[in-house]
């Protein structure tokens, strides 16, 4: 079972909290996952464990953590979503955060990935131009990744996103795809949010997941001391 731990960041000292789920046997590699607007939800620490199975010790920042202290213990409440909305506006989609995920990749001994959910998918692929020490990221369905088409990645990103997604409508998939031309985009029979309960499409949730599984793998997974 997973545990909250305690990061500080390197900018400003400012300690937030993460939850952290070990692995049980041999050691692939290091994962922080970026949460989407509802923070740390059961969830998101269920995903974490279900990775640290497939062999990644896992950490979830608090990604909010300098706004609201803590996890959310609901996985969606509509009450929030105005609050939750604010945040991540009020850190640019992600852009004022990048600290704290540095501090997690900083926790982890590589290799160490990454991956983000809708808010955090953007977090991803910021993460993957701006910060450093990570072997590979995917992003899924990071609606304002729209907005920072001129942060170039540093390591392999692939991303993945919903056909009917309302929030990323085809028009930005298109300026992603023109600004990327040979970035990874893998369109999915399903809507926004599509790996999480909310809006969950088990087909489209499987092959997104084995195909993060593979990048990860063609990118060190696996080549760290256990």
């Amino acid at each position: 079972m997973g545990e909250t731990v305690r990061l500080g960041s390197a900018r400003d000292g400012f300690e937030f909290e993460a939850y952290r789920a070990p692995v049980a046997d041999a050691r692939r590699g290091g994962l922080v996952v970026c949460h989407a607007i509802w923070g740390v939800t059961p969830h998101l620490r269920a995903l974490a464990e279900s990775y640290a199975e497939a062999g990644y010790e896992t950490l979830v920042p608090s990604l909010f953590g300098r706004l609201q202290p803590g996890f959310t213990e609901r996985d969606t409440d509509p009450a929030l979503m105005a609050r939750q909305n604010g945040y991540a506006k009020e850190t640019a989609w992600g852009a004022e955060v990048l600290d704290v995920v540095q501090a997690a990749i900083d926790a982890l001994a590589p290799p160490v990935f990454a991956l983000g959910f809708c808010f955090g998918g953007t977090v991803a692929w910021l993460a993957a131009a701006r910060c450093s020490g990570l072997s590979a990221v995917a992003s899924f369905y990071g609606g304002q990744i729209v907005q920072y088409l001129e942060d170039a990645p540093g390591v392999p990103i692939i991303l993945h996103l919903g056909k009917t997604d309302p929030l990323i409508p085809p028009a930005d998939i298109e300026a992603i795809r023109d600004r990327h031309p040979d970035l990874p985009v893998y369109l999915y029979e399903a809507g926004h949010a599509f790996v999480a309960p909310n809006g969950y499409h088990a087909d489209s949730a499987r092959l997104s997941r084995l195909r993060t599984l593979a990048l990860f793998a063609r990118n060190g997974a696996g080549r760290a001391e256990v």
